[in-house]
């Protein structure tokens, strides 16, 4: 038998607390607690606004202030008031002669004597609390139930991951990738060493219209300039070493050093940092599933043979064709690095004696209790 979860017992209990709040509430009646309860805060307020100049025997005239204030708040209560004769008794506790003065003791007992509406004004708060309690811990019982729900996916992905083949060799799905990697990396770092500044923004330009491969985006400002400037036709390492000189030794080198340091000196981080931008192009591992590699792999043909020879194009197509697999040897290879890459060794102990399934029937029963709950313990109604 399943142990009922801590946060499920919470909420039980904070359902029977706001029952039990809300009958005694509605038998005694809301409106009435309310209004009982809005008179003692006023005449309570009164009391502590005064006690200290009504109880001072050189302050007559703070004595008359609290009782003109106190007998118009009294004033403002409706007769039918819950406990009338509480405020009744209290306001003949506070009433002397003009000349004569309150003490602290006069005070305490006028307390004393609302300590009737005290008790329904505590109903109402008691009622507050118990509905706060309740979402507190129907919230955790939902946050729980989230976390249970996560923890149940990983666990079945372990177990998807422990059917895979282990002992396979995947060399023949790695080594295409890996020839691939390195050689867009070399075409890459190749292209922005030589080609003019200009045909490498232009590359970023276009491949914008392939979101799968994932280029930074042009600055527009740098890429107009570079597309007019004479300085344009440098390759973009060389526009990064001048955009580092100082104003005057930028004259040498370029006809309008202000332009320059305006477009590309604003953008020299941009620039410097497009050597990074080979990862972009390469492929990762353990790779894609089939379907997404076939997608970006035919993007990515696109993007490198506008800057790479035939024979890296023609790397990037091999991948192609393995994610093309249709007898499903991909799939069995990727499960394989995935399974490799992802499980340790502590996972595939655990799956080893069966540790995973175990665990996955505890928090599936868990999650059936939490969802129960949620069920019989609605939200409140604001």
């Amino acid at each position: 038998m399943t142990d009922t979860p801590d946060d499920v017992k919470s909420v039980r209990a904070a359902a029977r607390k706001l029952d039990e709040t809300r009958t005694a509430v509605e038998d005694r009646g809301k409106a009435e607690l309310q209004t009982a309860a809005e008179a003692l805060d006023n005449v309570e307020r009164i009391l502590d606004q005064y006690e200290s100049r009504a109880t001072d025997r050189d302050d007559l005239k703070g004595y008359v202030q609290f009782r003109e204030a106190l007998s118009d708040t009294l004033d403002e209560i409706p007769p039918d008031v819950s406990h009338s004769e509480s405020f009744i008794e209290a306001n003949d506790i506070l009433t002397t002669g003009i000349t004569s003065t309150l003490s602290t003791s006069d005070f305490a007992q006028a307390r004393e004597a609302l300590e009737p509406v005290r008790q329904d004004a505590q109903l109402l708060e008691s009622w507050k609390t118990a509905r706060e309690e309740y979402e507190r811990a129907r919230y955790a019982v939902e946050q729980r139930h989230r976390d249970v729900g996560e923890q149940i996916d990983e666990l079945e992905e372990l177990l998807a991951l422990g059917e895979a083949d282990l002992d396979l060799s995947t060399d023949e799905l790695s080594e295409p990738i890996e020839a691939y990697n390195e050689a867009v990396t070399t075409a890459f770092d190749q292209f922005l060493g030589v080609a003019p500044a200009r045909e490498v923004l232009a590359l970023l330009a276009t491949a914008e219209s392939y979101p799968l491969v994932e280029l930074p985006s042009p600055p527009r400002r740098l890429r107009t300039y570079l597309d007019t400037a004479e300085i344009g036709s440098e390759p973009v390492r060389r526009l990064t070493e001048l955009a580092s000189f100082s104003r005057s030794k930028l004259d040498h080198y370029v006809d309008d050093p202000e332009t320059f340091s305006a477009a590309v000196g604003t953008n020299q981080t941009f620039l410097s940092q497009l050597s990074d931008a080979a990862d972009s192009l390469t492929i990762s591992w353990p790779p894609a599933p089939a379907k997404e590699l076939r997608w970006r792999t035919r993007e990515l043909v696109a993007v490198v043979g506008r800057f790479a020879d035939d024979s890296t194009v023609a790397r990037a197509r091999s991948v192609f064709r393995l994610a093309s697999n249709s007898e499903g040897e991909f799939d069995r290879l990727r499960a394989t690095a995935v399974a490799r890459e992802r499980l340790t060794d502590e996972q595939r102990a655990k799956l080893e004696r069966g540790a995973i399934e175990a665990e996955l029937d505890t928090l599936r029963a868990e999650s059936r209790q939490l969802e129960s709950c949620l069920e019989q313990h609605e939200p409140i109604d604001v």
